[in-house]
């Protein structure tokens, strides 16, 4: 019935997607395995993309060729660039989607690539030879050969949901979990962990009572994710705010003892950094209030999603609760708000290139692997897919290093430092963040998606003729001048300094509180300068104000590069040197990192580690 086929992914959420379509993109034969057609690029908990790094990542993804962008932009419903207060290292994009059209056009843009096949059923094993993955076993008995597989079980593996003193087996709601995969996994010699994740109710919007919400309205002029010429959102939807309150906090206060994150039900952790609202006001008691940011679902539904209110506590208390919340005082509930346990595998267990190292041509990406959000799963699905097709191919292997990418620095912590936490993308992650900003992910990453051959010559060539239009730019800045009389009044309104001499603009321009207006309509050779391509004008305007941070960030990379070039090997005898900390001894041990740099990133190994194996290495 089935043919051999180069790569098998297994789990159609937004890792699983972008691993098969990057995999059949670039010419190899995919057989995606799902336990529901209809779920395909589900957004099973907030339907929004992008935030904080977050949309860093979805840049980074549409750069190299993956769809997570291009989908976002066509089925969103807002759009907000935040942090715009901020540097530019903190402009993050985020779209509130529109959940139902998202996952409608992810299964569309699949189905159209001829070289991916599609099978609902659940996988309950692995096939396995000589510590080599050859194909998946079905739960309906049937055995598929393919060259590497990728495992993208989100939460379904084991997956426990509880609401209050219940619990019963589950990936999602309403959706049965898998089985047999953590075991066979353990059985080789896998480590196995536990992680928790919850969602919060979802209302009846036509019973909400907006008018006593603040509300919360894209941008004037919406952005975009994708590179590529998607459409412009041109009307977009409110969201809106609300908060808790003291007496919202006493009713849930009720349901603790039933709670099965307090009772000790629940094991697995959770994610710090977007707690349940009940851990939320037992953590921060001293706060009378938290916020609740009011999300439609879509353009067509009345369904809302509670964001800020994810709970596991029984409904009645979740109903009781939430009706106490402003504008909630007469709200519909269409269900409760749930907490999920699910397997995980410690990602120290993985290569760079997210194959396992005990099973070859076996990947993990996503939940698998310890993380939380559909950006950072599907990046991983992306170069997971990527890697499954070079490996079937027998061709090198794709790395971004942490100076390239947000993907890289995920990539790397995960696999170097591991995690016992959902592990989420935050910037301050990242070392060389200056470097890695939303608007330049296309000039870091178009010309290596093009060398994979996700990218197409169009698409290079655009992103070249940015890369032109900047840096002449720059250059017409540096020979366009002002004289004191042409800008002094404006400065001085603004509070500014004046200048005494005849002075570039981009010399000016590296000032602070000086921007492009503060130039227009001084004289038409300045005014045909900034008539460029918005972009470009916004990417000169970036490089000119930052051009010195950039170049220490560079020189940090450098320095940092130098600890890369030097080779661990693979089978290095670490009990032989014997001036290395016990601690640091352990964990050279556990993860065997490829590089001294790599070592460097491991949490237990200290500077003084590195220094004796440095040693050891020129020996």
């Amino acid at each position: 019935m089935f043919k051999d086929y180069d790569v098998i992914v297994v789990g159609a959420g937004h890792a699983g997607c972008e691993a098969a379509h990057a995999a059949a993109t670039l010419g190899s034969k995919v057989l995606l395995i799902t336990m529901d057609m209809g779920r395909i690029g589900q957004m099973s908990c907030n339907p929004a993309m992008g935030g904080v790094a977050k949309g860093q990542i979805v840049r980074e993804i549409d750069a190299l060729g993956g769809m997570s962008g291009i989908v976002t932009d066509k089925t969103m419903i807002q759009f907000r660039m935040l942090n715009r207060s901020k540097g530019p290292a903190m402009w993050s994009p985020r779209a509130q989607s529109d959940r139902w059209k998202f996952a409608e056009e992810w299964r569309l843009r699949l189905e159209a690539n001829t070289n991916i096949d599609f099978w609902q059923d659940m996988v309950a094993g692995l096939l396995i030879k000589d510590s080599r993955v050859i194909g998946v076993r079905t739960g309906l008995g049937m055995e598929i050969k393919a060259k590497a597989v990728v495992l993208t079980n989100g939460t379904f593996l084991n997956g426990l949901i509880h609401i209050g003193e219940k619990n019963f087996s589950g990936g999602r709601s309403a959706e049965k979990a898998a089985t047999g995969i953590t075991e066979q996994l353990i059985q080789l010699g896998f480590e196995a962990g536990r992680m928790k994740t919850g969602t919060p109710p979802r209302i009846d919007g036509r019973s909400l009572n907006y008018s006593v919400m603040e509300e919360q309205a894209g941008d004037e002029n919406p952005e975009k994710f994708s590179y590529t010429d998607t459409p412009p959102l041109t009307k977009q939807k409110p969201c809106y705010i609300t908060y808790t309150n003291q007496e919202v906090h006493e009713i849930l206060k009720t349901g603790f003892d039933k709670s099965p994150m307090f009772t000790g039900r629940i094991q697995g952790r959770g994610p710090r950094y977007c707690p349940s609202v009940e851990d939320k006001i037992n953590r921060f008691a001293d706060k009378e209030r938290h916020q609740i940011f009011v999300e439609p679902e879509g353009w067509d539904t009345i369904e809302i999603y509670v964001n800020g209110f994810s709970t596991s506590l029984p409904e009645e208390v979740q109903h009781k609760a939430l009706s106490k919340v402003p504008g909630f005082e007469n709200m519909r509930m269409f269900r409760p708000g749930y907490a999920i346990e699910y397997d995980y595998f410690p990602p120290t267990q993985l290569n760079h290139t997210l194959e396992t190292k005990l099973v070859s041509n076996l990947y993990f990406a996503g939940q698998i692997n310890g993380t939380t959000g559909y950006e950072e799963a599907a990046c991983q699905g992306l170069m997971a897919g990527i890697n499954a097709h070079l490996k079937a191919w027998e061709k090198d292997p794709f790395i971004l290093k942490r100076s390239e990418a947000y993907i890289g620095v995920l990539i790397d912590d995960l696999i170097t430092k591991g995690t016992e936490e959902p592990y989420r993308m935050f910037t301050s992650r990242a070392e060389y963040r200056l470097l890695l900003r939303q608007d330049n992910a296309d000039i870091r990453l178009t010309f290596l998606g093009h060398t994979l051959g996700l990218i197409n010559e169009e698409r290079q060539k655009k992103t070249s003729s940015k890369i032109n239009g900047y840096k002449e730019l720059i250059q017409q800045l540096k020979e366009v001048k002002v004289n004191p009389e042409e800008i002094n009044t404006r400065f001085e309104q603004k509070g500014l300094s004046p200048i005494r001499e005849k002075t570039a603009v981009s010399i000016l321009l590296k000032r602070p509180n000086v921007e492009v207006e503060d130039f227009l309509g001084i004289k038409e050779s300045i005014d045909i300068v900034f008539r460029k391509n918005k972009e470009v004008v916004e990417q000169a305007i970036i490089e000119i104000k930052y051009e010195d941070y950039f170049a220490k960030e560079l020189s940090m990379v450098e320095k940092m590069q130098s600890l890369d070039d030097y080779i661990l090997y693979e089978k290095l005898n670490y009990d032989s040197i014997q001036a290395l900390s016990t601690e640091g001894r352990e964990k050279l041990k556990k993860i065997r990192p490829k590089t001294l740099g790599q070592a460097s990133r491991i949490s237990g190994v200290s500077a003084s580690d590195i220094s004796i194996l440095l040693i050891h290495i020129n020996k």
